[in-house]
This record gives C-alpha cells, sequence and structure tokens, in this order.
C-alpha cells in the first residue's frame, strides 16, 4: 500500500483568511470580523505591525498565559481556563459561506468558531468523491462537531449519519441543515445522533449497518454523554479496530484528522494504514489503495507560506496504471 506525505490546504476562501501568525497567536478575518487565538506552534515572530493586532473584534488568551492587562473575561466560568474579549460589535453568531454552503460561526469558551478553516481541503475531497462514485454513498461523520463535512456530503448525494456527544454542537449541526435550505438540504437525509462514539459504532456493527466513507476528528481528550472517559493514545487503535467493522466491502474513503499537539501525520497515516491492509485491493483487477498522511493547512496572508493546523492520514482506493 502506497504511502504519501503531502500538504493539504484550500485557495477557495472568500469568508475567511489567515492574515499573520507568530508569538503563539494568529490573526484570522472571519467574516465580517477579525480575532487573536492561541497557535502555540508560532514560534516566530509576527509580520503585521502591532497596531494591526490591536485593531482585532475578539481575542482568547489561554490559560496557559492567563489574563493580559487590560483583557475581561467572557464569564466567570471561563476563569479556570481562559476566555474572550470581545468587541461590542461582535455578534453571537454569524453566517459564513465556502462553495455555497452556509453555517454558522461563534466565539466559544474553547477558543473554537464553530468551524476549522483548514478542514475545507476535505470538504473539496469528500464532494469530489461522493460525486465521482456514481452510485448511493452511506457517509458517516464521527465527533462530528457543528457539521459542516457532512453537509458537504449531503450535497453530493450521500445518505448522512453525523455522530457527537455534546447535545451543543448537535443542536449547531442541525441549524446549519436549516441554514442551507436555499440548497435544499433541509430535506435531505441526515441522521443526527448524541452517542459515545465507541459504543455508537459497536450497536452499528450488531446492526449490521455499513458506510462507504467515513471522516473522524477523535479528540485528545473527552467525556462521552454518560461520562465516557476518552484519550487518543488508548483509544484510536479501538476506534480504528471498531471503523473497520462497520465498512462496506468497497469503501470509498477514511479520513482520519487530529488536532493533539503531541500526534504525527505520519502516525496517523501508518495507524490506517495497518489497519485497511485487508482493503488493499487486487493487482490482477488493477485496484489497489494508498494512504495519503500530512498536514491540514491555510494559506498565512502576510508571507504566503503554509502554516500548519492539524495533522490528517486519507486512506482511498486507486487505480493502477
Amino acid at each position: 500500500m502506497e504511502n504519501q506525505i503531502k500538504i493539504f490546504y484550500s485557495k477557495e476562501w472568500k469568508d475567511y483568511e489567515l492574515l499573520d501568525t507568530g508569538e503563539g497567536e494568529k490573526l484570522e478575518r472571519v467574516g465580517g470580523y477579525t480575532f487573536v487565538r492561541p497557535a502555540e506552534s508560532a514560534v516566530w515572530s509576527k509580520t503585521l505591525p502591532r497596531e494591526v493586532w490591536e485593531k482585532a473584534d475578539g481575542k482568547f488568551w489561554s490559560s496557559k498565559e492567563g489574563a493580559r492587562a487590560g483583557a475581561r473575561l467572557a464569564s466567570a466560568s471561563n476563569a479556570s481556563r481562559g476566555g474572550w474579549k470581545l468587541h461590542s460589535k461582535v455578534s453571537p453568531k454569524w453566517e459564513m459561506q465556502y462553495k455555497g454552503i452556509k453555517f454558522l460561526a461563534s466565539p466559544t469558551p474553547f477558543r473554537h468558531l464553530g468551524f476549522f478553516p483548514e478542514e475545507a481541503a476535505h470538504w473539496d475531497f469528500i464532494e469530489e468523491k461522493i460525486k465521482g462514485a456514481k452510485k448511493p454513498i452511506k457517509f458517516l461523520n464521527l465527533f462530528g462537531y457543528t457539521g459542516v463535512a457532512s453537509l458537504f456530503a449531503l450535497r453530493a448525494g450521500a445518505e448522512v449519519t453525523h455522530v457527537d456527544a455534546s447535545k451543543q454542537v448537535l443542536n449547531w449541526a442541525k441549524e446549519n441543515q436549516k441554514l442551507n435550505s436555499h440548497l435544499g438540504l433541509d430535506k435531505l437525509p441526515m441522521r443526527v445522533i448524541e452517542d459515545d462514539v465507541m459504543k455508537f459504532l459497536a450497536r452499528e456493527e450488531k446492526r449490521g449497518n455499513k458506510y462507504d466513507a467515513i471522516i473522524m476528528d477523535p479528540p485528545k481528550y473527552g467525556r462521552g454523554p454518560k461520562g465516557e472517559v476518552w484519550k487518543i493514545e488508548e483509544m484510536l487503535p479501538k476506534l480504528l479496530m471498531q471503523v473497520k467493522k462497520v465498512l462496506s466491502d468497497k469503501p470509498l474513503f477514511i479520513i482520519l484528522t487530529s488536532y493533539a499537539t503531541d500526534s504525527s501525520s505520519l502516525t496517523l497515516g501508518y495507524a490506517l494504514e495497518n489497519v485497511m491492509t485487508s482493503f488493499g485491493g487486487q493487482v490482477e483487477t488493477g485496484e489497489s489503495a494508498r494512504v495519503e498522511s500530512g498536514e491540514l493547512c491555510i494559506l498565512e496572508k502576510s508571507n504566503n507560506r503554509f502554516i500548519p493546523l492539524a495533522n490528517t492520514a486519507v486512506w482511498e482506493p486507486v487505480r493502477i496504471n
């Protein structure tokens, strides 16, 4: 099985820009607002002048830093883990768009904004592969968050199952689906399920339910709806083995992403390659498979360079030329 290293990124963003990075922070344009958020791996100096950074509409500081002079916490409950300083003009939620798919953005207590812009490269891949399959595709989004990837699969024609342990983000995913009524996506089949991913997969195996395409973004640490503890270093091998049990006979693709700072794209690629060995295809029929490992990146406007934000690995079958 072929294993390649690559940079995953999208040139197509209009509503989002990574303006500058440095000194442990990133400056972003998100719709009509600019935000400063932590970027621990940005160990270089900032390029844009300080006054540009200081004009940002919002800033999140990490609990590792503490509250800087003049900053105020968004709420008392955020005091132990950092918080937001927001300009009064920032709306609680606002509409974003990528290639015609709409979704809501909002500052959350955990520094997120309701979507991960670097994952646009995967959204493009998902839609292209499902459209090109020329057959019905069952798509499974594990740790699905607010559902942007699910919407691209839905528009491409897949039957979508979206799973997350957080009721709050699942309600957000439902809002995002309704927001795309102009495309008719609110009428298309998308199961939105609140569950612990491992328990859900075990039940799907027993039911005999199979999926052709799976995307997963397991957290480094988390808890399920009933207090189930998740640690990625312990659970990732078990997750991949369970995912294998719900794959169809001829899967279309698997996408694995990790934001854990101590993970690597090679590690993800090797783990995915190992579990998918039996789906390697048959040389005599011109079929093979490959894993592409690499980094999800955003092109930084100030320096025109790729800034890595997550590690990822993608498995897919390929034709041998």
